[in-house]
């Protein structure tokens, strides 16, 4: 092709990539029109970073002067005269949502995840951003995120979808303070303790866990509320249809309902090899047959607490509170491989509420607002000294209901997190449509095996079921 066509074809480019360009700017202004307004203001923002990106990051120290002219610059230049070097500047691809933008990052020399960690500041204030954070994406590529809108005190909602959820025992928590969604895996853990003063989103937590599970038949519900003396009560009173077990305040009803559990963890023990051919229940995952049994401890220093006194009834009420805990110690200490978890809720988790010996063997740990750091130490760790903005201590102001702080295994120091609110109305909703799938852990394990025989069981005698030859 001559140059002369090339020149004759200069006009169809031109239009074909002013065509492209309005396209774009068409299909920018739809969505634009269509988000509400905090997603306005972050598409406002991911263009104002992208517009001045050029000028910033050489004044924020993120550009790298390189002195070796390229092939074509070295052809261009004739004269003998070297060509001035070039002002390099990371390539940024950026994506706005609701709290702010994503920002994807290519390394240059000398410009990668350090300097653009200690930069983060300054892209705080000409973002306009809350906070910044910098982290590696890939090799070669970072990930900035910068949140215009605090996500811990911008309160969210969550709807149960009412099905079963992809990934078992994977718990979704909520956001972190950069809008990032947080989850655990709850798979071989075998207790989590929950803290925090009352009305502080304790309940709310654990209500978004029941509903996300509720849809799956291979997760059964019981509770031990403390604060209540009966099931039409409290918190979990929408909730019964998708409970096979309920327990209130009663020490001895709470008892029954501990010593039923354990009957049920022994006989799963003899049975679990006949019945799964494995001797840990997450190496296949629950199933309907041998579901995954979560026992919730709600005001769980009603059933432990140490109770005082000389007379008959105090004697009474102190022994079935210490069999309570050695009972729950057993739950946790040795049902996590069967497929059982406990979840104790206390205001404060000191070791008058939760026994040590409990609580030190539950792996997880979250905790509302506290109103001393003794109370925060008892939940989170001595660790918490360390990490002071992340001290529950911070969060009893309202705008902080439903923001807690969490630590599991393996994680240095501690995540602030959002937890969504959801509502009664659609807790009990979920709980009608899924109370079908109810049943009782320790009938799908007779069924299986009709020589098992629960109710010979004593938990306090240590022995085991037999098992049908």
């Amino acid at each position: 092709m001559s140059v002369q066509e090339v020149f004759g074809l200069a006009p169809v480019i031109a239009s074909l990539g002013l065509a492209v360009i309005m396209l774009w700017a068409a299909l920018w202004v739809v969505r634009y029109a269509r988000a509400d307004s905090m997603m306005r203001a972050s598409m406002r923002q991911a263009v104002r970073v992208r517009r001045t990106w050029k000028r910033l990051a050489p004044m924020a120290g993120l550009s790298v002067t390189d002195k070796t002219p390229t092939a074509l610059a070295s052809l261009s230049h004739t004269d003998g005269k070297a060509p001035k070097p070039r002002v390099l500047i990371p390539a940024l691809k950026v994506k706005p949502d609701r709290f702010g933008v994503v920002v994807r990052a290519a390394c240059l020399p000398r410009v990668s995840l350090a300097e653009l960690q200690k930069a983060a500041p300054y892209l705080a204030d000409a973002w306009r951003c809350t906070r910044v954070s910098v982290s590696q994406d890939k090799p070669g590529q970072v990930v900035i995120r910068g949140v215009r809108v605090d996500p811990l005190i911008t309160r969210t909602s969550h709807s149960p979808t009412g099905n079963a959820p992809k990934e078992m025992a994977v718990w979704d928590i909520g956001v972190d303070e950069y809008a990032q969604a947080v989850s655990v895996d709850l798979a071989e853990v075998p207790g989590v303790t929950v803290a925090g003063l009352p009305g502080f989103g304790k309940t709310s937590l654990i209500n978004r866990f029941i509903c996300d599970y509720a849809p799956s038949p291979a997760v059964q519900f019981a509770v031990a509320d403390g604060k209540v003396m009966a099931a039409h009560e409290g918190d979990y009173a929408d909730l019964m249809g998708r409970l096979f077990a309920f327990a209130g305040s009663d020490l001895k009803e709470a008892n029954a309902l501990f010593r039923r559990l354990v009957r049920l963890r022994r006989a799963r023990s003899a049975a679990i090899r006949k019945v799964l051919r494995r001797k840990d229940m997450w190496h296949g995952g629950p199933s309907v047959e041998w579901p995954w049994v979560v026992l919730i401890v709600d005001e769980a220093h009603t059933f432990f607490r140490d109770h005082k006194g000389s007379d008959k009834e105090t004697k009474q009420l102190a022994a079935l509170a210490a069999e309570n805990a050695r009972l729950v110690e057993e739950l946790t200490k040795l049902g996590r491989a069967l497929g059982m978890i406990v979840i104790l809720i206390t205001q404060k988790s000191t070791g008058d509420a939760i026994p040590t010996f409990i609580r030190d063997v539950c792996p997880v740990s979250l905790s509302f607002a506290q109103k001393t750091t003794e109370a925060a130490v008892a939940a989170l760790g001595d660790d918490i000294h360390e990490w002071p903005d992340a001290n529950p201590t911070v969060l009893q102001e309202p705008g902080y209901v439903g923001v807690a702080v969490m630590k599991t295994n393996g994680m240095k120091g501690f995540t602030r997190v959002r937890t969504p609110y959801v509502s009664e109305a659609e807790s009990a909703d979920i709980a009608a449509r899924t109370a079908y799938l109810t049943a009782d852990p320790a009938d799908l394990l007779a069924a299986q095996l009709p020589g098992i025989d629960l109710s010979k069981t004593d938990p306090g005698d240590g022995s085991v079921p037999p098992l049908a030859a």
